[in-house]
């Protein structure tokens, strides 16, 4: 008489932990790609040097000049203060934005197929990631703030909104990346990518409140400056660094909103670079 084997169990589901255990993983995963970014610069500054280039020549000649000229209205605010948490903004802007050629690069090294195999969720590879952009920019946002206060920028010194320029300054980037990150996931390809995000980037930009206050806009550009997570981003670091009123609770829900968004689409398309 034989008696039937007992059923196998599914491959690897012995080894596949729980959900909820890879989740509290999340925090653990999200600082080691932080000290992995912070390892890259501190072994090549370079790319920090060459980076703080294009907001030094938007402070130095476009903050200077147009503050001589009294071109942009900005009531008691000098201009050179209004502008410099808008060029804040888009150095982190300009950081993030190419970030998903680092997710090619992966793609193309073999090193993203092998993560996807690892019971890490996919949303967690990727907040890690976002939030690994934010460190890098973090730094560039040091070099800003340093200069600005060369120019004579008046800064905040109140310890709590430098952590809430922190926070801000880490959503923001962590949206952008994660938008660079789906288009990765939709373009395929690292040219692609570079030139999509060279085509966004300046309407990005321009369709802020960086450069010049919401109300000088025509009715279009407002419209467009109103769905744009940049412009809410701008507002928080204007009100927090030079004191002017802002929405902040607005500005920090809509960027939670944006990063948690960008998570979702970028995480949604990740395997796709890999098939």
């Amino acid at each position: 008489m034989t008696h039937a084997a007992p059923a196998a169990p599914p491959a690897g589901s012995a080894d596949v932990p729980p959900a909820w255990t890879t989740w509290r993983l999340l925090p653990a995963r999200v600082v080691a790609m932080c000290i992995v970014e912070l390892q890259k610069i501190r072994h090549d500054r370079t790319e920090l040097y060459t980076r703080a280039i294009q907001p030094a020549l938007w402070l130095l000649i476009f903050g200077e000049t147009f503050s001589r000229l009294r071109a942009i209205p900005t009531g008691k605010v000098p201009y050179l203060d209004y502008l410099a948490p808008g060029i804040l903004a888009q150095s982190t802007l300009f950081i993030a934005i190419f970030y998903g050629i680092q997710i090619i690069w992966d793609r193309d090294a073999g090193v993203l197929a092998k993560l996807l195999v690892t019971p890490t969720p996919r949303a967690a590879l990727i907040t890690g990631k976002a939030f690994a952009a934010g460190t890098r920019a973090l730094t560039q946002a040091v070099a800003i703030l340093v200069l600005s206060a060369i120019l004579g920028v008046t800064l905040t010194l109140n310890p709590l909104r430098w952590l809430g320029v922190v926070v801000i300054v880490m959503l923001g980037t962590a949206f952008f990346s994660c938008l660079s990150m789906t288009i990765a996931g939709l373009a395929m390809s690292r040219d692609r990518l570079m030139g999509i995000g060279q085509a966004i980037t300046m309407p990005l930009f321009f369709g802020s409140n960086a450069l010049y206050p919401v109300d000088l806009m025509p009715t279009w550009l407002r419209v467009i400056s109103h769905v744009n997570p940049l412009s809410y981003e701008v507002d928080a670091l204007r009100h927090l660094l030079i004191g002017t009123p802002g929405h902040l609770l607005l500005d920090f829900g809509v960027l939670v909103v944006a990063a948690a968004v960008g998570i979702t689409a970028a995480s949604a398309l990740l395997g796709r670079l890999v098939r």
